[in-house]
């Protein structure tokens, strides 16, 4: 349930208000993270201060605890109230440290993601590769002569002669 401003300040005291009044939305986005710190350092206190009172008084009134003041305690309405409006505060006040780290870490991974895909681009542009050479399906490809058998071309012509011989005296039976 939302608290009034109105009703915060009748709760609090002069330096609790400043506090609490420094946790609600417009002030709060424009704090330092180091100013923010200390504000959640300072509220934590006041609202564990505030708790501890609350919860001497309660046993106060069921009588497990002697009386802290001159008079008892009679109820604990009034502390009850300030713990729950710093509660609050210390709510606002973490909510905002988290979504302040979790977007710090956001800004974080995309950085590195940026720098990432620069390298690999670097990368890719300096990596040559071979190519790929001769690939199935591309058809009959010419050989190139070797230097011994084209200084030989005599041999290759009585080859060829004889072979034609050959076959003749085959044919003339």
């Amino acid at each position: 349930m939302g608290r009034s401003a109105r009703h915060e300040r009748s709760v609090l005291n002069t330096d609790e208000i400043a506090l609490v009044e420094a946790s609600h939305h417009p002030g709060l986005g424009e704090l330092s993270d180091k100013e923010l710190h200390e504000l959640t350092k300072h509220v934590r206190e006041r609202r564990d201060r505030a708790r501890d009172i609350a919860a001497r008084q309660r046993r106060e009134m069921r009588g497990k605890a002697p009386p802290h003041g001159a008079r008892p305690v009679q109820e604990d309405a009034g502390s009850r109230e300030k713990r729950d409006v710093l509660s609050a505060a210390m709510q606002r006040l973490n909510r905002e440290a988290t979504r302040r780290a979790a977007k710090a870490a956001r800004d974080e991974m995309k950085d590195a993601l940026t720098r990432a895909l620069e390298m690999r681009r670097a990368r890719e542009a300096q990596t040559q590769h071979p190519g790929a050479g001769a690939t199935p399906n591309d058809g009959m490809h010419v050989k190139e002569a070797s230097h011994s058998f084209l200084r030989n071309r005599a041999k290759l012509g009585e080859v060829s002669q004889h072979t034609k011989n050959v076959q003749a005296r085959r044919d003339s039976r």
